[in-house]
């Protein structure tokens, strides 16, 4: 099936909740989007059932899974899976396209490894200061295509990097690296920085900008932040 038909399903189909995932600390519902005679798995994750952080504000994970997708989706990273926000069965939420994974990869392993699409997700992590790539959020459809779930926490106009993916730090950048680094910062003061206006902050959007922009000025991967723990806990 088709994005735009996935979309479409996910936007317009009638949203019913089978299950709910148990581990995670926001409400995270497994659900299906029905449209006439076809239906998509998906995640729900309704705004009413997020827990307050002390660092972000209320009710505003949603729309920064939302922004990570946007992000993802605009710059050609495409890690991040068919991602909207909609009314639902709990009030108005993030819905995502569920992924099925390969069970035979060991996250415990493959986390680690130079895998490129790992990098690239490095390098978008690095874009979008997420402060909770642990391992489980990596989803390997096989051994060439790597997506990335849950960044509710994104985005915070403080250096707030925290992941598993460290094994690039202080590497310098590929010509191609540099050429997406500076095509997301000429999008990010463009029509990317209006499509993320109404998700985030004024603030947000601007130090996403001065982030890209050091990237850009130091050539490297980035190094741990001395004033923040490096690696989510758990990591798993």
């Amino acid at each position: 099936m088709a994005t735009d038909d996935n979309s479409l399903l996910l936007l317009n189909g009638e949203l019913s909740v089978t299950g709910r995932l148990v581990d995670a600390s926001n409400a995270t519902l497994y659900a299906n989007a029905s449209l006439e005679d076809r239906s998509i798995t998906c995640i729900y994750k309704p705004i009413a059932g997020e827990r307050p952080l002390w660092d972000f504000s209320d009710g505003c994970l949603a729309h920064r899974e939302y922004a990570s997708y946007l992000l993802s989706h605009h710059l050609n990273f495409n890690l991040v899976p068919l991602t909207i926000l909609r009314d639902g069965p709990y009030g108005f939420g993030m819905v995502q396209q569920w992924i099925d994974i390969d069970e035979t990869i060991d996250l415990a392993t493959f986390f680690s490894t130079d895998h490129p699409q790992l990098r690239s997700m490095a390098l978008f992590d690095a874009i979008i200061n997420n402060t909770d790539r642990k391992i489980g959020h990596l989803l390997p459809v096989n051994n060439e295509k790597v997506f990335g779930c849950d960044h509710g926490v994104t985005f915070h106009a403080e250096d707030k990097l925290r992941t598993v993916l460290w094994q690039w730090a202080n590497q310098p950048f590929s010509e191609l690296e540099v050429s997406m680094l500076q095509h997301a910062r000429s999008e990010l003061v463009g029509d990317l920085g209006r499509m993320l206006a109404p998700l985030l902050t004024d603030i947000e959007i601007e130090e996403t900008v001065v982030r890209v922009s050091r990237l850009l000025a130091e050539g490297t991967f980035p190094l741990p932040n001395p004033d923040w723990p490096a690696v989510p806990w758990p990591a798993f």
